[in-house]
């Protein structure tokens, strides 16, 4: 029986670089006996020789290099078997030997492995390259093995001597079909390139050779060709990665133009689900404060702005090359546009996925859309976006019901990854021929269309086109009474992407539906439509009149309750409205009336409480102190709690957390029961240690 034997831990250097080229490997010294090594040799030619050989592109490579091997494991076991002292210069060619088995074993992995098809072909020089180089290797360290000093049997040592003489003369093999597919692939980007629209059958006879059947191997076929991006990109070959990008909006193409009838049900996201840019199909439950703002896809490189938000780096840092100089969660203005990394967040998204076994792959594919924002876009994908995009708003401009349902989510697929691509489908006129199907009673293409609006809305351009195309009373009766939940709460979101533009603030807020069908979801929908209602209101009630409308319609008792929610994210948010509904008097009455100040008190403190919870909190017992006097100030001071956590978050806390902090503390001290709340009067320049000890 074989034992295993461990071998020196920087062999893993070989696995993480398996697809690199076929560079010479240094060869580390083995601290191990003879007869370890050789049972690790045996073991692993066993494992080269069980390896699943490739089902067409590279097959021939790998039968040839695989009896390669089992003719090096005869003489590995014969070698074992006459149990002598190996001399040094045979044990050096078998630590090479074991290298080159090692790095065959890899490269028989990969090319079997479920990966991209297209991208297997169009590779294919550079795996043959690999296995040719492997065999040349191995020609170098049989050069130098001893055999004469090897007391092996004849046999072997002809079968050696032979494998010697067929690897010296092995040429370089590329397949002549394999070569011709990867050339037709080509000629086809050569005509997207050229603004020329491929040949069908051309087309067809691709997908054929790479036995992609229907719509759903395509679209199984662009998801292996993104992984395959992002490996490429961690492996640092921005050329790849261009390339691929290319061939994913080639695959999309081909999908729609080819299957545009063979669209399945099983495309159709399920309802229910989280409503974010990232459709159902391929979203996790990730917390919505590992969300980015702007692009709602999780996010990899948390980066926090001079406002106190977080967003994620790519998308931020695009927000600003824009030429926007306002925080785009807040509105405020970016006093500066230094961006600090959120370590702490980020290591709090790295256990979550650990803790729910989410490995980093499948992360990262939570994150797709997000990770193909920054690929540039050669000529041929933006032509081949472009003529995709204009067959889906033909399709959606003269199909039946069904084809538009799906045309529409073909769309809403496309719009969810890339700039570009959002551009491309609202300057080919999509957006006001989704409009109408916001009204449909099929809840799917309700979904479709609203959710397609929502991650076109992400482009700021898009938001005019939105509102000019007369959307917003549709998007606002899904709000209210969409078919599902998805799409009422993907509304809301779209909402709260227009209103981040000032102009539409007012408008959305004379629309008298709004406010009230914000508050329904506010107090029906998920966590996550809470959340989405939430943000809308807070973009509304900046605009002054929107928030005495928002008071004005129940809000603020509803807010109030939410403040004891622990789900993530969702407390920030509403703490966020309730400070801007707190500028207004009306705000401060119906916060009073909703008994907040034992919430308020909690929240400050709370050990789970976020820094910007606690400020807005210390923020809005300050303004109640202030302009509601004596039964505030007297219900506060009721709060034994109150002071302590005062003095925390004046130690603690942000700059104006401290200087919130710092003024209530004086109002505390300093009141006197017989005090009218005219007479409460704070003075910016008391100390307010000083003023109680």
């Amino acid at each position: 029986m074989e034992k295993n034997v461990s071998l020196p831990s920087n062999l893993w250097l070989l696995k993480k670089k398996r697809r690199a080229s076929r560079a010479p490997v240094l060869v580390p010294e083995f601290y191990i006996s003879a007869e370890s090594l050789l049972q690790a040799l045996i073991a692993l030619a066993h494992q080269v020789m069980s390896c699943q050989k490739p089902p067409g592109c590279q097959r021939r490579n790998a039968v040839s290099i695989t009896r390669k091997v089992k003719v090096l494991s005869i003489l590995f076991e014969e070698v074992r078997d006459l149990d002598i002292s190996l001399p040094l210069s045979v044990l050096k060619s078998f630590r090479e030997l074991y290298l080159i088995l090692l790095r065959t074993k890899y490269l028989l992995v990969d090319c079997s492995s479920d990966r991209s098809c297209v991208w297997f072909f169009v590779q294919t020089q550079e795996f043959s390259n690999q296995f040719y180089g492997l065999i040349h290797d191995m020609v170098s360290v049989l050069d130098m093995l001893p055999l004469a000093l090897l007391d092996v049997s004849d046999e072997v040592r002809e079968q050696v001597e032979l494998l010697h003489h067929q690897a010296q003369r092995a040429k370089l093999f590329v397949d002549q079909a394999e070569e011709k597919l990867c050339r037709d692939v080509f000629a086809v980007l050569d005509e997207f390139e050229k603004e020329v629209a491929p040949d069908e059958s051309a087309l067809r006879r691709i997908l054929d050779n790479l036995n992609l059947q229907n719509a759903m191997d395509c679209q199984r076929e662009t998801e292996l060709l993104e992984e395959e991006m992002r490996n490429q990109k961690e492996l640092g070959s921005e050329k790849n990665v261009s390339l691929i990008n290319t061939l994913i909006v080639f695959m999309r193409y081909c999908k729609c133009v080819l299957f545009s009838v063979d669209f399945d049900s099983q495309f159709q996201p399920s309802s229910g689900t989280q409503s974010s840019a990232v459709d159902s199909e391929d979203a996790s439950p990730i917390p919505d404060d590992f969300r980015c703002p702007i692009s709602l896809d999780l996010m990899q490189e948390p980066v926090i702005v001079c406002t106190g938000q977080t967003y994620d780096l790519a998308s931020i840092t695009r927000w600003i090359k824009e030429g926007h100089s306002t925080c785009p969660k807040t509105g405020q203005k970016l006093v500066h546009t230094n961006l600090t990394p959120n370590y702490a967040l980020q290591s709090l998204i790295v256990q979550y996925c650990a803790e729910h076994k989410i490995s980093l792959e499948k992360s990262e594919r939570i994150k797709k859309s997000s990770f193909l924002e920054g690929i540039p876009s050669t000529k041929a994908a933006i032509q081949a976006t472009k003529m995709t995009t204009e067959f889906l708003v033909e399709k959606l401009c003269t199909g039946s019901f069904e084809v538009k349902k799906r045309a529409a989510y073909e769309l809403r697929l496309l719009a969810k990854s890339g700039m570009d691509n959002r551009a491309c489908i609202a300057e080919a006129g999509a957006i006001p021929l989704l409009v109408p199907l916001l009204s449909s009673k099929d809840p799917k293409a309700q979904e479709n269309a609203v959710t397609a609006l929502l991650n076109l809305s992400i482009y700021e351009s898009n938001k005019a086109r939105i509102m000019e195309s007369g959307a917003l009373q549709a998007i606002i009766s899904v709000v209210r009474s969409g078919c599902s939940m998805e799409a009422r709460e993907n509304a809301a979101a779209t909402l709260f992407s227009i209103s981040s533009v000032d102009k539409y603030k007012k408008l959305i807020g004379e629309t008298p539906e709004a406010v009230p069908a914000l508050i329904d979801l506010l107090r029906d929908g998920t966590a996550r439509g809470k959340r989405d209602a939430a943000n809308a209101l807070f973009h509304l009630s900046a605009f002054h009149g929107n928030d005495l409308q928002v008071v004005a319609a129940g809000a603020v008792p509803l807010l109030v309750n939410l403040l004891i929610d622990e789900r993530p994210g969702l407390v920030d948010d509403v703490i966020s409205v309730l400070a801007l509904l707190s500028r207004q008097f009306e705000g401060l009455i119906a916060i009073s009336e909703a008994s907040a100040i034992p919430l308020l008190i909690s929240l400050l403190r709370s050990a789970s409480a976020s820094p910007k919870s606690k400020e807005h909190s210390v923020a809005i017992l300050l303004a109640l102190c202030c302009h509601r006097g004596a039964e505030i100030v007297n219900i506060s001071l009721r709060m034994p709690s109150l002071i302590p956590a005062l003095y925390s978050l004046f130690t603690s806390g942000t700059p104006r957390a401290r200087k919130k902090a710092t003024s209530l503390l004086r109002i505390l001290h300093n009141w006197e029961p017989s005090q009218s709340p005219q007479n409460i009067v704070v003075s910016q320049n008391q100390n307010p240690v000083a003023s109680v000890m």
